[in-house]
This record gives C-alpha cells, structure tokens and sequence, in this order.
C-alpha cells in the first residue's frame, strides 16, 4: 500500500513539475516574442515609480500581454530594481525583455519633450518640441528669442519636468563673444565661462547637454572639437596654397563663412580669395571691416558707411595686406575644407545676384556688369517697396 502511494505522488510530482516547466517555457517564450504594439509610443517613467505602476501602464497602453509576466521576468533577469526615470521610445512589436532592458538601462531620454538653444547670428532662439513616436520627427511646441523675457508657459513647464532633453545648437559663423553671451543666458547651465574663447576655436555644431551641465567644461567640449577639426583639415590640405600655418587657415575660413550662406558656393568664395592672396590683391571683403567695428560683440544692424571703408583697422581688408590678425568668427567644417581645398576657377570678384547667392567674375569689366544688375535689383526692390 505505501509502495503504491509513494509510486502514485511521485508521479504527481512528476506531472507538476512537468507541467511548471512548460509554464516557464511558455513565459519566457512571451517574455522574448515580439509584443502587441502596432506604432511606436512613448513611454514615460516618472521619478520613483515602480515596475508595477510601469506594467500596469503598459498593459493600459496595449504594449504588453501580461503584467505578471513582464514583472517576473524583470525579476528572473535581475533588472526590477534598476528602474530609470525618464522618455523611452517604444518602437512597435517591442518584446516585454527589450522594453525591461530599455527602462533600467538608463542614460538619455530617447523620446518627449527637447529643449533646443540655437545659437545664432542675430540672436539664439528656442525651440520646444516633443518626439511624435509614430513618425519619428519633432513637433513644435513653442519657439522664442531667449533675450525676449517673455517665456512661454509650455517651455516653464517642461524645463523643470527631470525628463526633458537639452540641446545647444551653435550655428556657423557666430563669434565667440556670441556663444558666451549665450551660454550665460541658458539657465539650465551652471558653472563660470571664465576667460573667452579665442575668435574660431569654437567648433558650430549640436552639443545635447544636461541640467546643471557647467558652462566652461561645455566651451572646452568645443574648443577641442574645433582643435580636431582644424589638424584633420589642414592634414588634407592641398599644395601650393599662398598661406603656412593653421591659424591663416583658419582666419581666411572665418572670412568664407562671412561671405556666403550658400553651401555650394563655398568652393568658389575661397578660390576668389585663394586667387587673390596669390596676386597680391586686396581681400576687400565687408565682413572684415564689421569685425573691426563691432570686435565680434553683436551685430552692427545697419550697412557700413564709406568712412569705415576707408578707416584703418587690423581688420579692415580694404586697406591692408592679406589675411587679417585674427578669424572674425568660427567657422564651420565645411568653410575650413573650402579654405584648404578651393574649386579652381579664374574668379577675383563677386557681388550678390539677388537670390542669396553671388555673381562671380575674373574680370574687372564682367564683375562692373554684375555690380549693375545687382544695384538694379536692389533699385527695383525700393521701388516696390515705396
């Protein structure tokens, strides 16, 4: 009798621990398949949630079959208590396993709500915008000149939600003085800037920064970037250019930045001033004289009078020889490639043609030709005006 009941239990046990063991296998088949999401969502984990609050949500969302499973495995792979605080873009058909390991992986928001700081010529603007998860693209929210004082209530807002991303932006072709006067505007900054950058050792580019993120470490980030740019590009430069060290390299790529907006005209902007330096003619470019009036501390706001043109600066290249003392503003990558690299044309002039770009001549009597049509448009443009 006891034999046939211990034979009886230990088949029962045997059939239990059969059947648990197809359980688990079933569970962390669900945990590993692709999940019910048919878009992509964004989901938010706010500051001291828990892993059941999070499932419970996801489950609302239609991003996961099964609570229990998705807390069970998070378990099993020792991940529940590294839960992170912040956006995380769920793409659609995310497994319960990928979404665990993207909540406690931590590190940046990857979705929401993006602050941007662009930093720019005439003023630095900001942009609020959330990541729409469906196209993946930003939306606009608000936008508005940081020196404005009027902050919008959806920037208030989001600036002080711990979730929301930060970006800096610095546009080509902004001085130094610019950068710092900007960065010392961003609240979300901490920490002194301390000695300005010299002029064009700022590299323009998009710096993601974080709240608190101190001022000096983020203008040394882009002094070393520009360094790096700088030594790449004059490794590369072409032979037989009328300049010798990476500071005139450096000073004529600020001047190409000034001069065109347009990037498919940066090649031959240079070889204006490449084909120039090589006569010995005067550069004769604005942007140089603006420089030497403002010393890169704003904008002028107004067109120079022919006594600047004439007035005797280091700086005014109407009236000296070659490069000037200094850059006049930080130039891009592109601009230092130009400067390196020019497209070889026969080009000494060239004048604006109305469109946003120039008119380019190798001849004193075709450049007077395009001076003429450009002082036609402009004539025609007052006329229109009035």
């Amino acid at each position: 009798m006891w034999r046939s009941l211990a034979s009886n239990m230990l088949t029962i046990l045997a059939i239990v621990l059969f059947l648990l063991a197809g359980v688990i296998l079933w569970g962390k088949a669900q945990y590993t398949a692709e999940g019910p999401l048919e878009t992509a969502i964004c989901l938010r984990v706010e500051r001291g949630s828990t892993l059941t609050r999070v499932s419970r949500e996801l489950e609302e969302q239609g991003a996961i079959t099964s609570g229990t499973i998705f807390r069970v495995g998070a378990d099993y792979s020792d991940k529940s208590g590294h839960l992170k605080a912040g956006s995380f873009l769920l793409r659609e058909d995310a497994s319960m396993e990928e979404i665990v390991a993207q909540i406690t992986r931590g590190g940046a928001s990857t979705c929401g709500t993006e602050i941007v700081y662009r930093v720019g010529v005439t003023r630095t603007q900001v942009e609020v915008r959330e990541l729409d998860p469906a196209t993946r693209t930003f939306v606009e929210k608000a936008e508005f000149d940081l020196k404005s004082g009027e902050f919008p209530e959806v920037f208030v807002q989001k600036q002080a939600q711990a979730d929301t991303r930060f970006r800096i932006a610095v546009a080509e072709g902004v001085t130094s003085w610019q950068v710092v006067d900007a960065l010392k505007a961003i609240e979300v900054l901490g920490g002194e800037v301390g000695t300005r950058p010299q002029e064009g050792m700022l590299a323009p580019d998009s710096y993601e920064v974080a709240r608190g993120d101190d001022r000096g470490a983020l203008l040394a980030e882009m002094q070393e970037r520009q360094e790096q740019r700088i030594a790449e590009t004059w490794a590369a430069r072409r032979e037989g250019l009328p300049f010798d060290t990476q500071e005139e390299m450096l000073i004529l790529a600020s001047i190409i930045e000034k001069e065109t907006g347009v990037p498919d005209e940066r090649g031959q902007v240079a070889s204006v001033f490449i084909n120039r330096l090589e006569r010995g003619m005067r550069l004769q470019t604005d942007p140089t004289v603006i420089y030497g009036i403002t010393k890169g501390e704003g904008v002028l706001g107004r067109g120079l009078r022919q006594s600047e043109l004439r007035r005797v600066t280091p700086w005014n290249t109407y009236v000296i020889e070659g490069l000037p003392p200094t850059p006049i503003a930080n130039p891009g990558l592109a601009s230092l490639q130009a400067a390196v690299a020019p497209e070889e044309t026969d080009f000494v002039f060239f004048v604006a043609d109305g469109s946003g770009g120039h008119a380019f001549a190798a001849t004193l009597e075709e450049h007077n030709r395009n001076v003429a049509k450009w002082r036609q448009i402009e004539a025609d443009r007052q006329n229109s005006s009035d």
